[in-house]
């Protein structure tokens, strides 16, 4: 009549997870019984994460009247666990178990107080007990010690009131139990009377009157409601009866009769009755189903019920939950918690049942060498993990867009990290390159306006008109490098940059090289008189600006630029950025800026003391020096920056290697042009070259 054992187990396991208790107490009989209960379990606590703080076995017999065997009892068992920081204890193994409790705290009050034991020992303790155990007392032990139970969670077989049952317990006396002999020996025990006819006299003149009422023997002792045990009996007599009347309604036609008309007893065999019951089903009275699995266990499952005391000595056990074995395993334990009365002497509700105090968020779990898994230190997150929970295993790290916040508790969404038109340091770049193109404009109308005079003339005039132009524009490619990257200004940033320059560098070199061949060219006899014009420039200016457009057909063609997104950089802020799709070509569009710098450099450097009226190559040489110098440090300064800075560097780089050749090269023709005109004559030119 009785549940699979593993159903209960199942309950025990889910109100440990339920309430969160990791560290708990076992106490169970010492037999084989116990010794099942203990290996079963064990194992379903370490599939669970929950550990035995301590495992106890109770002793089978206690013999009260025998002080040896008492003294003996103190010396090899005493009540240490209830220290423990195990605040929940499970316990199973019947009757007998409580008992061996109740002796373990009975017997050691002959010294102590019992208020001040009970408070030292069940201070944040929750039995829970399994449905075998029984609350009924030995009439020798105080009931009193019922109070250490109070707030117990225990299984029962999933029971239903009887109707009148309570009546028929109240109106019943030994009188009207004719041939029951537990009843009367039960009556003088409970009530301390003898009834007539008794073969255990109690003490002389204290008779029994059968106007006892059994409602007022302490519920340790008596329950006037039928609980889970009495309801398994009354069922199985119900399912007995069923099982016979079914045997004796198939042998109508072969029933033996005694005395002509009465009928026989049956004579059944044990094992067809057996075979006959486990296949037996009926409602009971009350309209339940009584019916077995098939391995002849009953089916059904078990109330959870919380043990209330009463400073009467009295009890009750109110139902709190139930364990249905039809619902999946996650949901098959119901608990109500609003209807659990704890116990009176627990620091906090629900208790706390754990080895160690739970890590907090932001902290996690740590093996402690040489203690249960149970038992482990907290370790703070590492910098760029998280957690978020009680008692995590082990740190996570955040989604790529998101980072920890401080306390390394919850993931932050990542700030977009790109150059907006709206910063600070935008709105200067932006100026600067705007100042610096409205210079450039008004230098090139000065230029146009005065385009016969000697200096515009001077170094081919055209090459100074690229020159401007390419300059203007430098400095305008800079604001593509301003806002939030996307496809189109990806393509355009390095590459409208890159061949910009390009032009700018390669019609820096052209004049410089016009300069060499100019005066290379006066001497009489010369090679270079076949190399005067204007051809020789355009050439170097056209053929070296090609150079560059083939290296960006190439990269466009390859792995062309585009928008990308740099998680990793940056801890709290996500990188809105222009990928560069090939690094190895984008350096190498930068590294023939750098090889054409250099050239021009090296060219005008040698140019620099060339006798001429206006001689642009030392000019050229102070743009080169100031352009080299600017890129040069903004290769490390690059690769040391993320982000938007390392945007900002390339802007600045841009803008003050084109405002070096725009003010070594052009201010001082513009000083001449526009401050000194007297200066900007054939007459002039001829005098100083004199």
């Amino acid at each position: 009549m009785f549940p699979h054992a593993h159903l209960q187990y199942d309950g025990i396991v889910q109100i440990l997870l339920h309430f969160r208790w990791m560290w708990v107490g076992l106490i169970t009989v010492d037999d084989e019984r116990g010794d099942h209960f203990l290996q079963t379990l064990e194992q379903m606590l370490f599939r669970n994460g929950i550990c035995a703080a301590f495992t106890k076995k109770a002793s089978r017999e206690i013999h009260w009247d025998d002080m040896g065997f008492l003294n003996n009892f103190l010396d090899n068992n005493n009540a240490n666990f209830l220290n423990s920081k195990a605040n929940t204890i499970v316990v199973s193994g019947g009757s007998r178990t409580i008992v061996w409790l109740a002796a373990m705290i009975f017997l050691p009050t002959v010294l102590m107080d019992f208020t001040e034991y009970v408070e030292r020992t069940s201070v944040g303790k929750v039995w829970i007990t399994t449905a075998q155990m029984d609350f009924a007392f030995n009439a020798f032990l105080k009931v009193d010690y019922i109070e250490i139970f109070h707030g117990a969670l225990s299984f029962s077989i999933y029971s239903k009131d009887i109707p009148d049952f309570r009546t028929f317990v109240q109106h019943y006396k030994p009188s009207l139990a004719k041939g029951d002999g537990f009843i009367r020996d039960f009556w003088e025990q409970v009530f301390e009377c003898t009834l007539p006819g008794s073969s255990n006299p109690a003490k002389a003149g204290e008779k029994c009157t059968e106007d006892e009422r059994l409602e007022t023997v302490p519920t340790p002792f008596f329950e006037m409601s039928m609980i889970d045990h009495s309801y398994s009996i009354y069922n199985s007599v119900y399912a007995i009866a069923h099982a016979l009347h079914i045997l004796d309604s198939s042998r109508t036609n072969h029933r033996a009769r005694a005395n002509g008309n009465s009928l026989a007893y049956l004579n059944v065999p044990p094992w067809k009755l057996h075979t006959l019951l486990q296949r037996i089903a009926f409602n009971n009275t009350i309209g339940q189903e009584v019916a077995f699995n098939e391995h002849g266990e009953m089916k059904g499952g078990f109330d959870i019920t919380n043990l209330i005391t009463f400073p009467n000595n009295s009890y009750v056990r109110v139902k709190i939950g139930r364990v249905d074995p039809q619902e999946p395993l996650s949901k098959r334990v119901i608990i109500h918690e609003d209807r659990i009365k704890w116990n009176r002497h627990l620091l906090q509700v629900p208790p706390f049942s754990r080895c160690n105090d739970n890590c907090k968020p932001g902290y996690s779990k740590k093996k402690e060498e040489g203690e249960k898994f149970c038992c482990y230190l907290c370790d703070r997150c590492p910098e760029g993990k998280m957690s978020d929970k009680e008692d995590m295993d082990y740190c996570i790290t955040c989604s790529e867009d998101h980072y920890p916040d401080q306390e390394q508790v919850l993931c932050l969404p990542k700030i977009p990290n790109f150059l907006s038109f709206t910063e600070p340091m935008s709105i200067i770049l932006a100026s600067s390159a705007l100042f610096f193109s409205l210079i450039t404009a008004l230098v090139l109308l000065a230029f146009i306006k005065h385009q016969n005079t000697p200096i515009v003339k001077a170094n081919n005039q055209t090459l100074t008109y690229v020159l401007l132009i390419s300059l203007l524009l430098c400095f305008l490619t800079s604001l593509l490098f301003i806002g939030q990257p996307n496809k189109v200004t990806c393509l355009l940033r390095q590459m409208t940059f890159g061949i910009i320059f390009s032009v700018a560098v390669s019609s820096v070199l052209a004049k410089t090289v016009t300069v060499i061949v100019a005066f290379k060219a006066s001497k009489p006899g010369s090679l270079f008189q076949k190399w005067v014009g204007k051809h020789l420039a355009y050439y170097i200016d056209v053929s070296c600006s090609f150079v560059q457009v083939l290296i960006c057909t190439v990269w466009l063609g390859s792995s062309p630029p585009f928008p990308d997104l740099d998680t990793h950089s940056l801890s709290r802020e996500i990188i809105l950025q222009c990928n560069e799709g090939s690094v190895t070509m984008f350096y190498c569009a930068l590294g023939y800026i750098g090889i054409l710098a250099t050239i021009c450099f090296i060219v005008a450097f040698k140019a620099r003391t060339l006798p001429d009226s206006f001689n642009e190559a030392k000019f050229i040489t102070f743009s080169m020096l100031v352009f080299c110098s600017v890129w040069l440090s903004f290769v490390p300064t690059y690769l040391s920056t993320k982000g938007k800075d390392m945007v900002a560097v390339e802007i600045f780089s841009i803008l003050a290697s084109s405002a070096g050749l725009l003010g070594c090269i052009f201010f001082p023709k513009c000083y001449v042009i526009l401050l000194r005109p007297e200066l900007n004559r054939r007459e002039q030119l001829i005098r100083t070259r004199n």
